[in-house]
């Protein structure tokens, strides 16, 4: 009898402890299921830092935009991008904490049947795509042919390659539905949009100036010629007006939220990036008003001095990137006005039916970018009527005059400073006096692919013509 009891016992001991069995694994400081909302501001928020951020293992492009020169090492500057592994670090980031995110926050946004407005629903999936769109841009204007139909999918652990030229056909098409489904009557993330606070009227602008980007970027190609001309035109009446428009998130005052060149260069003590002589060699003799606001004058002199790109400068004797700029608070931007009014001018040069002369879009971009720096519109005036500077009297065709100009209004902008030295070959860039490579036109493949997903792997870079930085991305025609 007392061997039942005692069995009997035991068993309501087990099963007492054992009752929340099924919850004994749960992480009690991380819920187990995520907001729509939370992933939709996660993946913003991680979208503006990796494409902002001067983490020399991640993100180098203001390095290849030549805006910054190195100091200490030189190897980046110098196009070795393989022993930090940053094309496998970027294009991690990419997939893993920017586009998972948003691909998760569509699914759940999909199947949620709480939405008392069913076009908020509707709202808040356009925003995703739009913000999704922009960044397989960014994959593919940096590697060319990447995955993608089957990258985000969990049952493909191999995914195979999509041709560069399909996939920015699709993202047109993608970018096109979306905006057709906004309603500016209904709401969107409301305070969970870290960029806009839910204003689908700013959404709806900047997917339109997304779109014109996009089309712009493969204007040389051929086959979207009748394509462009479409979206560009359609996309034109619906862009950026004005700098208040500008697609940026604004960094907090206190970490972890502060601005990521203030996380690296201020808050860590670094002192790696000076002045480019590539981009004061421009400005200086320009007078250029932005020029305080990039860099800081050397402290001794008081004058801007640069270091040589490609070279292992002092970490003193030269211009720092500006107070301003590294600052906690400064924004991450997307896409600004400025950068949408360059396209415009670009577009009437081309032929394309935009409204307005291709120098009016010229001096508001310059405008702009003057503006939206500290400058004003005064100085911006004086600026423009320099004969170096004036449209009518620059140096060059269409494309050197705006792709110098645009260049400098991209500073702080590395990858769409790349982006477009590659597309439109101004201004000219320094060479390097002992590189440790060619300088890249795209980034090569993650080493990861290589050794995981070799077969598609290797498919891809026998149809781009090799893993190589010297292959071109499809747009880059010369």
């Amino acid at each position: 009898m007392k061997k039942i009891i005692a069995i009997y016992i035991a068993i309501l001991a087990f099963t007492a402890c054992t009752k929340d069995f099924d919850t004994i694994n749960d992480d009690p400081k991380n819920a187990p299921e995520v907001p729509a909302a939370t992933l939709f501001s996660n993946a913003e928020r991680n979208l503006v830092d990796n494409v902002n951020t001067p983490e020399v293992n991640t993100n180098v492009f203001r390095l290849m935009a030549q805006y910054w020169a190195q100091t200490t090492y030189a190897d980046e500057s110098q196009y070795n991008i393989d022993t930090r592994n940053i094309p496998r670090n970027f294009w991690n980031a990419m997939y893993t904490d920017v586009l998972r995110n948003f691909s998760e926050a569509d699914s759940l946004i999909k199947a949620d049947t709480t939405f008392l407005d069913p076009q908020q629903k509707i709202n808040q999936l356009a925003v995703n795509e739009i913000l999704t769109v922009y960044s397989w841009s960014v994959l593919v204007n940096i590697y060319g042919n990447i995955p993608y139909s089957q990258a985000l999918d969990y049952r493909e652990i191999t995914p195979k390659y999509d041709d560069a030229a399909t996939i920015y056909a699709d993202l047109l098409t993608r970018l096109d539905e979306a905006l057709t489904s906004l309603d500016t009557d209904s709401e969107s993330f409301g305070s969970a949009d870290l960029i806009y606070g839910g204003n689908v009227s700013k959404w709806i602008k900047f997917g339109n100036s997304l779109k014109l980007r996009l089309a712009m970027t493969v204007a040389d190609v051929e086959s979207f010629s009748s394509t462009v001309k479409t979206a560009v035109e359609s996309a034109a009446p619906n862009v950026f007006t004005s700098n208040d428009d500008n697609a940026l998130l604004n960094y907090l005052q206190s970490p972890p939220n502060t601005n990521p060149v203030w996380v690296q260069l201020i808050q860590s003590g670094r002192t790696d990036y000076v002045a480019s002589n590539t981009i004061l060699n421009i400005m200086k003799p320009l007078a250029d008003p932005r020029l305080p606001s990039y860099f800081n004058p050397e402290t001794e002199t008081g004058q801007f001095l640069a270091g040589t790109y490609g070279n292992v400068n002092s970490t003193s004797g030269f211009s720092l990137p500006s107070d301003k700029l590294t600052s906690q608070t400064f924004p991450g931007v997307l896409l600004d006005y400025s950068e949408v009014e360059f396209y415009l001018a670009e577009a009437v040069e081309r032929g394309y039916t935009v409204g307005g002369t291709a120098a009016e879009h010229y001096n508001k971009a310059v405008t702009a970018s003057i503006t939206y720096w500290g400058g004003t519109s005064e100085q911006a005036t004086v600026y423009l009527a320099k004969p170096q500077v004036n449209y009518t009297t620059a140096a060059g065709d269409y494309k050197q005059k705006i792709g110098t100009q645009k260049w400098l209004a991209l500073y702080n902008r590395g990858i769409e400073g790349w982006t477009e030295y590659r597309r439109l070959d101004a201004p000219t860039f320094n060479e390097v006096e002992e590189p440790q490579g060619d300088f890249p036109l795209r980034f090569t493949y993650s080493d990861q692919e290589r050794n995981l997903n070799r077969a598609n792997y290797s498919e891809a870079a026998q149809a781009i013509g090799g893993d190589e930085v010297t292959t071109r991305i499809f747009w880059d025609k010369f």
